[in-house]
């Protein structure tokens, strides 16, 4: 398995450079750390005195990984979950913070193992996670993976700004779908058909 330091270099190169599209919600974006995250941390990474766009644009990859690190995998407390979701789940931290979590809480719950569905990784749902890796060790991940695909689909679903990161121009998968598919095996992928077939009511 990689290391947790390598999982994170790889988010990075997944997230890319720089964007500021006014479709995303996140709205300017450096290896995907967004310019809320910075408010939010406190981080002005210019020195100017303000956390402005400049800042987004000064962001180095390396620093943005220790971003991932410290508060995407260590603060959550993404280790103590089974080791077969870890990666999804720190991957989906860094795209849609504590949905992340809830995505896993009400999955384990509906698995039959219940825990409060909070966005929290605590006690109980480490337990309930841990007991749902038990009961299916080697189908966790997929299901994980596919509920987090799910959860794209019904964001677009929502918000049509948002169909353009799910589905192409040409109609095929966007980032989001292929992104979630990296986490799950490729006979649970879905079909360039299966996925027209998806998001065909969407204009």
């Amino acid at each position: 398995m990689k290391s947790v330091r390598e999982l994170a270099e790889d988010i990075v190169a997944r997230e890319g450079g720089f964007a500021n599209d006014r479709d995303d919600p996140g709205g300017a974006t450096q290896h995907g750390v967004t310019i809320g995250t910075l408010r939010r941390l406190g981080l002005d990474i210019n020195r100017d005195g303000r956390i402005t766009v400049a800042d987004v644009r000064s962001l180095t990859a390396a620093q943005a990984v220790d971003i991932y690190l410290e508060h995407y995998h260590k603060g959550p407390g993404i280790a103590a979950l089974p080791e077969a979701v870890q990666a999804s789940v720190f991957d989906m931290y860094v795209n849609a913070g504590v949905q992340a979590v809830t995505i896993l809480q009400r999955l384990i719950t509906d698995m039959g193992f219940p825990c409060v569905v909070d966005g929290r990784i605590g006690p109980q749902t480490i337990r309930a996670a841990q007991l749902a890796y038990e009961a299916a060790p080697r189908h966790l991940a997929d299901a994980y993976g596919i509920a987090r695909r799910n959860y794209y689909y019904a964001l677009a679903d929502a918000r049509p700004q948002s169909r353009k990161f799910a589905r192409r121009r040409d109609g095929g998968k966007g980032g989001w779908i292929t992104r979630a598919e990296a986490f799950i095996a490729p006979r649970f992928h879905l079909t360039v058909a299966q996925h027209k077939e998806r998001v065909a009511k969407w204009a």
